[in-house]
């Protein structure tokens, strides 16, 4: 997403003001959460191990949860001006500063929405991103459905999950959700067909001009290894 003018022209006026860690987090639920005293990666959390929630956590290494922002404003500033680094560390751009974001699950949360020319996956980022293309899908071990997409690696949002699920099948027309009944603990991936939107069946003999020799990699993976495989940083700390 192309960022602010104003914001550009601050980037250029001051190039070397210093980057902010600890201050905003992106929740599972695809909210930002403001941590007024710069805890969000306080109490032990790391990159890998992180895995919370919109709930309040208890224990001594429990992430800070943070405070719902609920100015209209400044949401459509922070979703306008979100992107990353060549480490694969998220930020917002607070004009010329860089506010690092905790990654609560993965750097965009997906939901559907009708499909369009604009939105062939009928998939749109927590920030109104029409998602072009699915480059890989990836089931951790915990039921999670994650994607990686043309914006950025993603979570499929809990309430889509199963609308996605169904709709997903294997090259030759088997549904997922029975592959994945039948053989509860694969742990092989396999080949998808490109998820073309919430209208679109499975190529069956009986639509085989929906069928298209592209492809969709699925595989399956634990939690922990999520951040390695879609290639993102939940808990940015300054480089060293």
């Amino acid at each position: 997403m192309t960022m602010d003018d104003n914001v550009l022209a601050a980037m250029a006026r001051w190039p070397d003001v210093p980057d902010v860690y600890g201050w905003l987090s992106l929740s599972e639920s695809g909210h930002w959460r403001l941590h007024p005293t710069g805890d969000a990666c306080a109490d032990g959390n790391d990159s890998n191990s992180l895995d919370s929630n919109d709930g309040p956590r208890t224990g001594s290494h429990a992430p800070s949860r943070g405070e719902g922002i609920t100015s209209p404003q400044i949401l459509r500033f922070i979703d306008h001006n979100y992107g990353h680094d060549d480490q694969k560390r998220w930020f917002f751009q607070n004009g010329p500063q860089k506010v690092y974001v905790r990654v609560d699950a993965a750097p965009y949360i997906l939901h559907t929405q009708t499909a369009s020319s604009a939105n062939p996956c009928g998939l749109v980022t927590h920030n109104g991103l029409a998602v072009g293309a699915i480059r890989e899908w990836c089931l951790d071990d915990s039921g999670k459905l994650y994607a990686q997409t043309d914006h950025g690696p993603g979570l499929v949002a809990g309430r889509d999950l199963a609308f996605i699920l169904e709709r997903l099948h294997t090259l030759d027309g088997q549904a997922l959700l029975e592959i994945l009944e039948r053989y509860p603990d694969r742990k092989d991936p396999l080949d998808t067909q490109p998820l073309r939107g919430a209208d679109t069946g499975p190529a069956t003999p009986h639509n085989k001009n929906k069928r298209s020799s592209a492809k969709t990699p699925f595989q399956f993976a634990a939690a922990t290894d999520i951040p390695r495989l879609l290639g993102f940083v939940r808990c940015p700390t300054p480089s060293k």
